[in-house]
């Protein structure tokens, strides 16, 4: 599996479609694998919702509830599911003919259950791109229409429709802003509320391969202002959704409860994604996060934090009301699904190691004197499958704003997500150990204090494993 797809919320049930090739471990012809959630952490499978057919393997796309049934796909006053996704032609690509990649559309009347593809598929031709791909369409109030973000190669395009069937170009964007690396993929355009303020902004999430800032593959953003025909940003310089390795192709739901703005992404990278060292599975999606907007003297930033229902997934298992770290502190117990967390002084700079007992091991440490947060997975497990997977310590900026910072890592087998400063700063890292970790040590060269230390079991999530 890899890029979700089709995020959509509806009658009390999260649907995550994603791209899934069902007989092979490895990229294959594509298809949108499907599993839904009442809450977001307890999922069950679903069968395949689409299959290749004679227009292609089906890419990336997003998935809308059609309210009022502007489509007219909807039955009996039913408003419809549409999804809406990207054909991909293997033949035509094979040949370079530049058409290769088409928009196309499927509905279901049954809250995501079955679907059917609309018969006059595709509905959005190629004009002669290369990569011409991965819609995400949402509702916008203010023009009374649906705007759909596509990902064309080095930019997104923008364009419009009144029925979900007929699209009209209206704008581009990012030839000559942003990251560079790679192609463009995985655009999604949100509006959202500054924290603490009445003051709307646009964000243009777009993830680029390669060209990550740790290498391969990663998720960029824009905050600027959408006119219902183009996205514009005074934004100079490349800001990154996640910092670590692996987090790719992120999206929000469309029609999440509260206008939550909920986030998922595809948690490996294009650099290893088919020789990571797995046989029975292969890929996962990040935890549900949700978003928010911040400002501050150097301008907006995107924070991301795990949604509060995951307390709910949680047993302490041990806590501390304070603890000084002048010598190496050893924690024992199971790490194989679990939540650290703790809060620190920012002046003071914090080494965290995960172990087990054959001597496999991460290391974080958080350096606020040099600026940055470093990632070491050279010695976690298995790691020669790849030239770049631990190639190098991973980093991520580090730049504080309150006298007291928290921290907070979940960690399951084969991945950490790591939170610090409200979700200001986060890195996902995946990993390979023979054995799970069972010892945390904590060092300070600084002879740091950390608070409100928990350590947290984590249940399992899957209904249907």
């Amino acid at each position: 599996m890899n890029d979700p797809n089709g995020l959509v919320y509806n009658d009390g049930i999260y649907h995550l479609f994603y791209q899934y090739y069902p007989e092979d471990i490895v990229w294959g012809p594509m298809h949108w694998g499907h599993a839904t959630s009442k809450d977001l952490f307890h999922w069950e499978h679903q069968p395949i919702a689409l299959y290749p057919d004679e227009n292609g393997y089906i890419f990336s796309g997003s998935a809308v509830l059609d309210k009022g049934n502007t489509s007219g796909l909807g039955t009996e006053g039913i408003d419809p599911l549409v999804a809406i996704f990207t054909y991909h032609d293997p033949e035509r690509a094979k040949a370079n003919t530049m058409d290769h990649q088409t928009q196309g559309i499927a509905y279901s009347n049954d809250n995501g259950k079955t679907w059917n593809k609309y018969e006059n598929n595709p509905v959005l031709q190629n004009p002669g791109k290369m990569d011409f791909r991965d819609p995400k369409v949402f509702w916008h109030e203010d023009s009374n229409k649906w705007v759909m973000a596509l990902a064309v190669g080095d930019h997104a395009e923008f364009y419009s429709s009144s029925d979900l069937k007929n699209w009209t170009f209206m704008s581009e964007f990012g030839k000559d802003i942003g990251a560079h690396g790679g192609v463009w993929e995985c655009p999604d355009l949100i509006k959202m509320k500054v924290n603490g303020t009445n003051e709307e902004k646009w964000v243009l999430l777009i993830s680029i391969n390669p060209g990550g800032p740790n290498g391969g593959s990663a998720t960029q953003y824009f905050v600027g202002d959408f006119d219902g025909a183009s996205f514009s940003t005074t934004q100079k310089e490349v800001k990154w959704v996640d910092h670590g390795a692996d987090n790719y192709a992120g999206v929000t739901y469309n029609n999440a409860p509260d206008g939550r703005h909920v986030f998922l992404g595809w948690m490996s990278n294009w650099n290893y994604a088919q020789e990571v060292p797995t046989e029975k599975w292969r890929s996962a999606m990040s935890l549900p996060r949700e978003l928010s907007l911040g400002e501050d003297e150097n301008g907006y930033f995107v924070s991301s934090q795990v949604l509060e229902a995951f307390e709910n997934l949680t047993r302490t298992v041990l806590s501390r009301e304070r603890l000084s770290l002048g010598d190496t502190i050893s924690l024992k117990g199971s790490f194989d699904a679990a939540e650290v967390k703790w809060k620190q002084n920012l002046n003071q700079p914090v080494e965290i190691v995960f172990k087990n007992e054959v001597g496999e091991f991460i290391r974080i440490r958080l350096l606020p004197e040099n600026g940055r947060i470093e990632f070491d997975r050279s010695k976690s497990g298995k790691t020669g499958f790849s030239d770049s997977f631990a190639d190098k310590v991973h980093t991520a900026p580090f730049a504080p704003r309150d006298a007291v910072v928290d921290v907070r890592m979940i960690l399951d087998r084969a991945s950490l997500e790591l939170f610090v400063d409200e979700g200001r700063y986060v890195m996902t890292e995946i990993f390979f150990p023979g054995r799970a970790y069972d010892e945390m040590l904590l060092y300070s060269s600084a002879n740091a204090t950390i608070t409100d230390l928990n350590i947290n079991s984590v249940s399992k999530t899957w209904n249907n494993e």
